[in-house]
């Protein structure tokens, strides 16, 4: 059976073994996206034009002041890492408010760096580029082309997976949100594949990905065959209908142990396998105070970062979360980070765990 090469630099199979080395995105040269057939399904009806309104500038770079909050949460999330003992690592400069076009489509701006969760799945060795289906974010992943030749030429495995065209027929024209009782439904079709990278969380030789308003069934169809035997990709059921990224709804913290969203996940339905587990829901989050956008679910908080089996990062004013993974055998990392959400994430999706000390397991 194929096995990673240990001196490779990109080596990761689970969200929790010792993190030696990670990326942390970037939020300069951002543009809040004109594009929004995804991002208005990921919010409350009729939310996203709130959250226009209190950008101000949509199709244009994001306002200076959320930039600077970011960039302070972000400086301090460094020191914190590298206090820590992880090295880390940053994306070239890009400005995202040029527009680009593909011979289907145009977009006024791009997005940003903020997230590199998002756009790259890290499995064993090899990074995988995905397919992602916000046409804002077409070219995200240039920004990450000197370092993941770097890591190439170190050793390390790159795959792209194939390329999405994202014409209109991808699209659900008219989609609405299901009523209650009715089968989960979202925006995209399974005209071609598609998926998030943090729309999957990995537990060694298990993946557990579930389907969302950026991942389709024919994305995930794609990862299993390409993984091939040597994993096992699992999708989780969510009740939540604008479903987008599962490191707000399922997070696994160590062997043994997973946070959940309440909300989103109907414990009774969890895999069988989890039966062994314990499974504990997120308390209540407490509601954020520095957020002029309230872009992010406020199960946000269960999007933390694991820098071993003990040690977690969390955000600083989630205090009954800290208290509970205190209590739950953890060591919390109170860090602030309200003015990192209006890029749309937290901790998880800040970064991508480049190389993490420890070997391919089964943990079930």
């Amino acid at each position: 059976m194929w096995e990673p090469d240990p001196t490779s630099p990109v080596c990761s199979f689970n969200e929790w073994d010792p993190l030696e080395e990670v990326i942390v995105g970037r939020v300069d040269g951002a543009a809040f996206p004109a594009w929004r057939v995804i991002n208005e399904q990921t919010v409350p009806p009729g939310d996203w034009d709130r959250i226009e309104a209190a950008v101000g500038a949509v199709g244009a770079a994001y306002p200076a002041a959320m930039i600077s909050a970011a960039e302070r949460c972000l400086e301090g999330f460094v020191r914190r890492l590298e206090s820590e003992g992880v090295r880390v690592r940053r994306p070239d400069l890009v400005d995202s408010t040029r527009p680009f076009a593909s011979p289907d489509w145009a977009v006024s701006t791009g997005f940003c760096t903020a997230n590199p969760r998002d756009p790259f799945l890290v499995v064993g060795d090899e990074i995988i580029e995905t397919p992602m289906a916000d046409r804002s974010r077409y070219f995200e992943a240039l920004a990450y082309r000197r370092l993941f030749t770097e890591y190439l030429r170190g050793g390390a495995r790159w795959t792209s997976a194939p390329r999405p065209r994202l014409a209109d027929a991808l699209y659900v024209k008219g989609h609405a949100h299901p009523a209650e009782g009715e089968p989960m439904r979202y925006v995209l079709t399974e005209e071609e594949p598609v998926f998030d990278a943090a729309d999957i969380v990995r537990c060694g030789r298990d993946l557990f990905v579930q389907r969302s308003h950026v991942t389709n069934e024919t994305g995930i169809l794609w990862l299993r065959r390409h993984l091939g035997p040597r994993f096992r990709v699992h999708e989780l059921e969510t009740r939540n209908p604008e479903a987008i990224h599962i490191d707000t709804t399922f997070m696994p913290l160590c062997p043994g142990k997973v946070l959940v969203s309440p909300e989103y996940v109907d414990v009774e339905r969890l895999p069988p396998m989890f039966r062994s587990w314990e499974v504990r829901a997120c308390p209540e989050p407490v509601p954020t105070q520095n957020d002029p956008l309230r872009v992010i679910s406020r199960w946000g908080a269960v999007n933390v970062l694991m820098l071993d089996e003990r040690r977690i990062i969390v955000e600083a004013r989630q205090t009954p979360l800290i208290e509970m993974l205190r209590a739950w055998g953890f060591d919390p990392i109170p860090c602030e980070f309200e003015g990192y959400f209006p890029f749309m994430g937290s901790f998880h999706c800040a970064t991508l765990d480049v190389r993490r000390r420890g070997t391919l397991q089964s943990y079930f």
